[in-house]
């Protein structure tokens, strides 16, 4: 029941801010484009920092080092015979990409552009791919890792290193000035949605399963 209502609440707040991106909102786009301006102004003064954030962002949080990471465990839940769930996480990274590449072609939302960029993007900005899919793949892995009950330092050491990739891949990719900050909310709501949904849906199924 926790994991249906969290999935209606983050629903509402993702259908009301991709509405407010989709009318190009006022405020929202005038805060966007001040915050995007002072975060560019800062990448562009201090290149040290901006060049881990490009390693951050190309390797470590990379939307393919995070699908590596949900392959990863596909396999080891596979070798413990938990085909439901290798399946359910396997079909919520799927969707969660099926429907960022979809609201990115609907909406078709312009990225910033600088007359000095310190990196590139391509495709449309909204939602940003990198937070959305770093959010989905540290909740689903938070969630294995509950269900096989870890050890109190493992659980505290995964929550830390999953609140720190999701957060800082967001935060880099303000950073480099390839994302709105909108983008990067879109981005995590529409993560955390996929995750709960997984969370309760998967819950229902192998309940009624049961009985």
């Amino acid at each position: 029941m926790r994991a249906t209502r969290a999935a209606l609440g983050l629903a509402l707040l993702s259908a009301v801010l991709l509405l407010l991106v989709a009318l190009r909102w006022s405020p929202l786009m005038d805060a966007d484009g001040s915050l995007a301006r002072e975060g560019h102004r800062w990448a562009v003064s201090e290149r040290g920092v901006t060049h881990v954030n490009r390693v951050l962002t190309d390797w470590v949080w990379d939307p393919w080092t995070m699908r590596a990471l949900v392959a990863a465990a596909t396999l080891w839940l596979l070798s413990r015979k938990a085909w439901w769930l290798a399946l359910w996480i396997t079909v919520t990274c799927v969707l969660g990409t099926v429907l960022q590449q979809s609201l990115k072609a609907a909406l078709d939302r312009d990225r910033p552009v600088w007359p000095d960029p310190v990196d590139s993007a391509h495709y449309a900005a909204f939602p940003s791919g990198h937070a959305m899919t770093a959010t989905v793949v540290c909740g689903l892995l938070l969630w294995v890792l509950h269900l096989y009950g870890a050890g109190r330092v493992l659980w505290r050491t995964a929550v830390a290193v999953a609140a720190v990739s999701v957060a800082g891949v967001g935060l880099t990719r303000l950073w480099l000035g390839v994302h709105w900050p909108s983008d990067v909310l879109g981005g995590w709501l529409l993560g955390a949605l996929m995750v709960t949904l997984a969370i309760a849906s998967y819950s229902k199924v192998r309940g009624s399963a049961r009985t």
